[in-house]
């Protein structure tokens, strides 16, 4: 205990040494530096507060100083917030800094699009006054949008009422007014927005739709929905943090979750990034889809691309790539066709433990007695043509069937990367690739040359393994509207020179 005591003081000394505001200064004579001259926080959506931002104020002379006043040119007027050094407020006074060193400032701002005049929003920090006078200018874009959100009483926030049961869903129905989303100005949605039975939500070319954490869109059973974009003016789902930071950040969000009972969905040119699922259908094999894809992109989703609950999706033109498990899940049966799609998984943020496509006839849980409950059911059609299937992992394709149901699947003119180094599927009948009734024309492994996966750019080069190897389809144009009908290569690009 003795030997402690003289480490303890020194810490203590150390600690109120490092504390200390009464070191010798003189004042500040306008010669200070700053990590930027403008300090640009952004686009914000009008009421959102934003990130928090860093000015750094330097002291490279070698004396003490003090800055005799730092605050907002605006004042108590401003819409940005300061926090000097650790302290918050908008104006402060004396404050020092030691010969060559330096002091952080922190910013941040919320805004009301309706009490300002210019949606570019501006003011300064002003640093001592007179002819010593510094200043460092603040830059913000308030973007104004419609807000969706559920309503708020003494009981709490509102939960969603589904099949007649309250859950435990924050979120209310679109009414009628609102089951028009335009381009007009963004959709911010707090909480799940859903659209009610026998309701249709149709979303305009060029619509963008943001959601804030832990909330989505829910298309109840005999509700759909159609998202008109074209290849111009996309549709776009994504968080509601606009900073650069954010634009590539995974599961900012829940999810689209369109519901059993929910049929003739349409998603064209549409792209849905960074939430958890991407999208999620259930629902019963029908006649008609469930959902329609066409001309999609998906990327950067925690957990799914596109999971399907023994259901019929049907799509050409889609790219999934890079999420935290499949890209697609078909699961529990169903119908699915696929033409002309990108599967690309090579998500790098945890160890992902299932493959970019995932085919499977069965679903288990835990019942009320704690038991687990597996079921099977029909795999009416599992049908990918001219497509791709790769990413970081060996094995990026598996079919899993559990015997007991029909399993019908067709892999034609598709690359397909499958090292299976250790020989682990050999005795797999389902993944037998010479089993010409089940497999024509693949290509195992290779080299698809994307542009950049990290980046989730998934057009093909000239050095790709899979030109002029699809066959002839009715998708005679590619995701960007590049004609393929004379030479069609596998997956949604058509190939093209990076040069």
């Amino acid at each position: 205990m003795k030997k402690s005591l003289p480490i303890l003081a020194i810490i203590l000394a150390t600690l109120v040494a490092s504390c200390r505001k009464d070191f010798t200064t003189v004042p500040s004579y306008g010669k200070l530096q700053f990590s930027k001259d403008t300090v640009f926080l952004d686009t914000v959506f009008s009421t959102i507060g934003s990130s928090t931002y860093t000015l750094k104020v330097y002291n490279k002379s070698n004396k003490n100083i003090t800055i005799p006043e730092i605050k907002l040119e605006n004042g108590t007027a401003s819409n940005y917030r300061l926090n000097v050094d650790g302290v918050p407020g908008n104006t402060h006074e004396n404050i020092g800094i030691l010969a060559n060193d330096s002091l952080y400032i922190f910013i941040e701002t919320t805004i009301d699009f309706s009490t300002v005049t210019n949606p570019l929003h501006t003011d300064k920090i002003l640093f001592d006054n007179g002819e010593n006078q510094q200043d460092v200018d603040l830059v913000t874009l308030v973007q104004d949008a419609h807000f969706i959100f559920p309503s708020k009483n003494s009981m709490g926030i509102e939960k969603l009422t589904i099949n007649g049961q309250e859950t435990a869903i924050q979120g209310r129905f679109l009414t009628d007014e609102e089951l028009t989303f335009t381009n007009e100005k963004p959709y911010v949605i707090y909480g799940y927005a859903a659209v009610a039975s026998n309701k249709t939500l149709l979303i305009e070319a060029g619509a963008k739709i943001h959601f804030h954490n832990n909330s989505g869109l829910i298309i109840d059973k005999g509700a759909n929905v159609l998202a008109n974009g074209t290849l111009n003016e996309k549709i776009i789902f994504e968080g509601d943090r606009l900073e650069p930071q954010f634009s590539e950040i995974p599961g900012q969000w829940g999810a689209i979750w369109i519901r059993e009972g929910s049929l003739n969905n349409e998603l064209n040119h549409t792209q849905i990034k960074n939430g958890t699922v991407g999208i999620l259908v259930d629902g019963r094999d029908n006649t008609s889809p469930t959902l329609t894809l066409k001309n999609i992109e998906i990327y950067n989703n925690t957990n799914y691309g596109v999971l399907g609950r023994n259901t019929h999706i049907e799509g050409e033109n889609l790219v999934i790539g890079n999420t935290g498990q499949a890209a697609l899940a078909c699961t529990f049966g169903g119908k699915y066709r696929f033409t002309h799609a990108t599967f690309a998984n090579f998500w790098n943020n945890s160890i992902r433990q299932l493959p970019a496509v995932l085919v499977n006839n069965h679903i288990s849980y835990i019942d009320e007695n704690n038991q687990e409950i597996t079921e099977i059911n029909d795999l009416a059609a599992a049908d990918f043509t001219n497509c791709i299937i790769s990413g970081n992992n060996s094995i990026e394709f598996i079919l899993d069937r559990i015997e007991g149901t029909i399993f019908n699947y067709n892999i034609a003119n598709c690359f397909l990367q499958f090292n299976d180094f250790n020989n682990s599927f050999n005795n797999i009948d389902d993944l037998n690739f010479e089993d010409t009734s089940h497999y024509q024309n693949i290509i195992l492994n290779g080299n698809p040359d994307f542009k950049n996966s990290s980046e989730n750019e998934y057009i093909i080069g000239e050095n790709s393994d899979v030109i002029n190897k699809a066959k002839p389809s009715t998708v005679s144009l590619d995701i960007l509207g590049v004609n393929r009908e004379n030479a069609p290569d596998m997956g949604a690009y058509q190939h093209t020179n990076f040069n």
